[in-house]
Parts: structure tokens; sequence; C-alpha cells
């Protein structure tokens, strides 16, 4: 028999001959920031804790973009990052909101479900998985609400990550058509070990106009044993905190749930009462200048929260904003904003300075090192020093180049090494990029061997420029013979690249 929440919070047990710790997040008689699209992120989450909100949820993140992100540690924000290969940060969480923030997930695939929490398990308080948002980016991939219809996919994943990971498992659902189907699917639900679920009390064709079927998720919590979190009550049922306890004994639910009500005011978990809107958005810019929150987010949540007054001169400011700084000015924040950025920058070069000292100080002494950068601008477009270098090694018989690049975590700047005939090389600067350090590298060793690199001006030293010649003199007289045949048509010359100045080479 699957333990109960109670029975997991209370002791340790053992999973695979592991040893796992007992469970802390609890899901009885709490108020929750509900996972919402673009509403959901580091800022938001952090606002809504200092309101009072006692569990955040971030917003829904697919599977297969978390399994392209690698983990890093952001010491400049004092982060843990999920950055994505275009350098994009995924998610974004911090250790103020580690025991309290849930991650929720889009996924329609048990072992990429796993998969994803694994990754992640270690920086967050739980794991959900989203089965009740109806929106086409959601459902056209089999999940959120297309699971619904699908009680089995819904008992493996669950049952995956139940079994695979140490933190609770939790899904969000709506309700379906007819209250013995929903009865039904929740108590598959309950069998898998989840540690709560969310009700969205509507139908999936149905949307925040309509009512919310509080009758439902009431049912709902006296059929399973586990905690219901109740969830859709912004429209008609909450407006201010007692509000949400009045909703709760409705639903007969362990927890409430909240949406668009915190969208609109974050201070709506406040215990004391809502707080003054300007004040509310001034806090949220704060967040979201510290914690280096896009633009774009940062203003789509003040524009959420402004509403109605987005034709105030203060709203036509944010609506104008095209940056972080801009949106701070419009705010009166721009000191706020001068003082954090310069704060940040310094931090960041102070950890740069110091990882520099402390390569320099750890570096192998067999690796020659040289300050060079990779500028393509000094090079013709079909020619790089990773190709001259190859050449010479094809030339001399050697094993190709072997390049190994390293990531570093301050500022997610690059650093490769290349091996050349048992000897390493590398450049003493960082790049932006994998490419452009591997071509430093090969840079360094090309000129350590004293071999050309194929910069413009060092065509006539270079093997492989010269080989790229040889190559388009045979193509010249081969054209050159066509138009001599009977009947031949006169070609175009091509326009090729190679030399110094971008001209075709004179023809012998």
């Amino acid at each position: 028999m699957v333990p109960t929440l109670s029975q997991r919070l209370c002791r340790a047990h053992s999973r695979g001959g592991m040893i796992v710790n007992s469970l802390t997040l609890c899901y009885q008689g709490k108020v929750i920031l509900a996972p919402m699209v673009r509403v959901g992120t580091l800022p938001m989450r952090l606002l809504a804790l200092d309101y009072g909100a006692d569990i955040v949820y971030c917003e829904e993140l697919i599977d297969i973009k978390m399994l392209q992100c690698k983990r890093v540690v952001n010491e400049v924000l004092d982060t843990i990052d999920f950055v994505a290969p275009d350098e994009r940060v995924v998610f974004r969480t911090c250790e103020r909101e580690r025991s309290k923030v849930v991650f929720q997930m889009g996924s329609a695939d048990a072992d990429r479900a796993l998969a994803v929490a694994k990754l992640v398990e270690n920086d967050v308080a739980g794991i959900d998985i989203n089965m009740g948002c109806p929106k086409e980016y959601s459902t056209k991939g089999g999940m959120g609400a297309a699971l619904l219809s699908d009680p089995d996919k819904i008992e493996k994943i669950l049952s995956t990550l139940v079994k695979g990971i140490c933190k609770p498992v939790t899904c969000k659902i709506r309700i379906l058509p007819t209250l013995e189907d929903t009865l039904n699917l929740v108590k598959r639900i309950e069998r898998t070990g989840v540690a709560a679920i969310a009700v969205h009390g509507r139908k999936k064709e149905e949307r925040p106009q309509h009512p919310v079927h509080c009758d439902i998720i009431k049912a709902i919590a006296e059929a399973v044993s586990i905690p219901v979190i109740a969830n859709g009550g912004s429209h008609d049922h909450i407006k201010v905190y007692s509000d949400l306890e009045a909703f709760r004994q409705e639903t007969s639910a362990s927890s409430v749930m909240v949406a668009r009500a915190a969208m609109w005011n974050p201070s709506i978990f406040r215990k004391e009462g809502l707080q003054p809107l300007e004040e509310i958005m001034q806090e949220y810019i704060k967040y979201a200048v510290r914690y280096d929150n896009h633009y774009t987010n940062t203003k789509y949540c003040l524009c959420q929260m402004l509403r109605e007054q987005l034709e105030t001169p203060q709203g036509k400011k944010l609506h104008a904003a095209q940056s972080s700084q801009e949106i701070c000015d419009a705010f009166e924040l721009g000191s706020f904003y001068e003082k954090t950025t310069a704060e940040l920058a310094a931090k960041a070069a102070t950890l740069q300075n110091d990882a520099q000292e402390d390569d320099d100080q750890a570096g192998d002494a067999e690796v020659i090192k040289m300050a060079v950068k990779f500028d393509k601008r000094q090079y013709p477009p079909q020619i790089t020093p990773k190709m001259c270098l190859l050449e010479w090694c094809r030339k001399e018989k050697l094993a190709q180049p072997v390049y190994e690049t390293i990531q570093r975590p301050v500022d997610r700047l690059f650093r490769s090494c290349v091996t050349v005939s048992e000897r390493k090389y590398c450049s003493a600067l960082w790049d932006k990029s994998k490419k452009l350090a591997e071509q430093a590298a090969a840079i360094v060793c090309l000129r350590s061997l004293g071999l050309p690199e194929g910069k413009l001006g060092d065509d006539t030293q270079s093997p492989l420029m010269h080989k790229r010649k040889v190559e388009e003199r045979e193509l010249w007289k081969d054209r050159e013979n066509e138009e001599a045949l009977p009947g031949g048509v006169p070609h175009k010359k091509p326009h090729l690249t190679m030399g110094t100045n971008n001209s075709a080479p004179d023809r012998p």
C-alpha cells in the first residue's frame, strides 16, 4: 500500500535500498501561488512569499526544453540557473524559495518527466505535472488538459515520478464532463502515491467567466484521503485575504491556490489586507532588477497589475518602455536601477578577476598559453585557424587536433585547449562562445609552431590557401576548355572570395 502524506512526513522510507529523507513540504492549510505562464517567474514568486504565500509554483516548463538545459551556479545573482543552448535562462531559482517552490512541468512522457525531475529536484521543494492547461501550446504535445483523456498515461507518469525522486509529487487537473469520471480519475491518481491534487474547478472547455464548480471540488475532497488544493476562485470568490479561507471552506479543500487574483495584486496573501498597487509594483520591479529578469517579462507582469490604469500617464510610460532602465524610470526607480546594476557589475568583475587568478595559479605548467582572441574579420571567409591546423596535421601525418572546452560558471565564458602531438595549447583569454574559444586555441598552437594561421596577408605562406588557389586554377582551366569546345557557351566568371582582395587569382 502506498504510504499517505502524513506517513511520509513522519518517517524516512526506503526506495530501492536507498534511504530517502522524509518529505518536508506539507499541503495542509496552505495558501499557494498558482503556476501561471509568463507570470510565475522568480520576481513574482519572491513577492508572493513576502506577502504571505506558503508555497509558490513556477510557470509550466516543457520537459523537452528543460532537458536541453544545463544547471549553472550564478554567483553574481546568487541563483541557480537552468540555461538553454542559446544561453537563455529557462528557469531561475534561489535559496530564499528553495523550501517553498514547486517546479511545474508539462510532459506527456514518463521517462522525460523523470529526467527533468532529477535535474531540478535538489533545487526545489516539489514537482508538479500540469494536467489542466487547456491552451494549445500545452495540449498540442499531449500535455496539459490533453492528459485527462489518457488515465493510463497519467498513472505511468505519476508512478514513475513518485518512485524515482525524493521530493513530493503532485498534479494539477481540471474536472471531467461528469462527476463519476472525475472521481474515478482522482482515486486512480491517489493510488500512484502523489502528495496532493490541485483541482481547477472548471472543465477544460470552460473559461474564467464561467462559474467555478465548488461542489465538484468538494466531492473530490471528500472522496480522497490526500490533500486537495482548490483553484479557480479568482473571478467570483477571492477579492481579499479573508476570501481565501471562505473559498477553502466552501470546497472542503485542504488548501487554496490563487492565480489571477495574485497576478493582479500579490498582496492578496497578506493577512493584514491589500497593499497599495504602486507600492507592490515598485517592490516587484526591485526584485526584477535584482535578479536580472528580462524586461519584456517584467513589463508583461506590471501590465497585468495595472489593468484599467494602462491608459494613465504612468501606464503609457510602461507601455513605451523598451528596457529595464526605462521601466524603472517610469516608476521613479531610476537611481535604484543604477545603484543595483553597478553593484552587480562590480561583483561580476571581482568574481571574474578572482576566477582568473585562481585559474592562472592552478594552471597546467605544460600548457602553452598566449593572450589571443579570434577575430573573423582578419580572415578570409573560407579560412580559419582550425582549418589551417587540421591541414597541417594531415600533411605531417599527425593525429587530428583534439579540443577540450570548459565554461566558467561565474560569467558563462568559454576557454578551449587543443592537443596536438601530445602538447597542449590554449588562450589565456576567455571567449563568449565555444567556437571562438576553439579558434583561439588553434591560433596559439599555430603561432607556437611558427605556422601560418590563414590571416589576410598570410596567403602566400599558408598551405591551405595554396591548396585552395590550386583548386581554383584547375577550375578556371576546366571552364576555359569547355568554352573552347565547338558550340561551347561562354561562362560568366564566378565570384571567388579567396585572396586578400576577394578577387579571382591571376591565371597562368
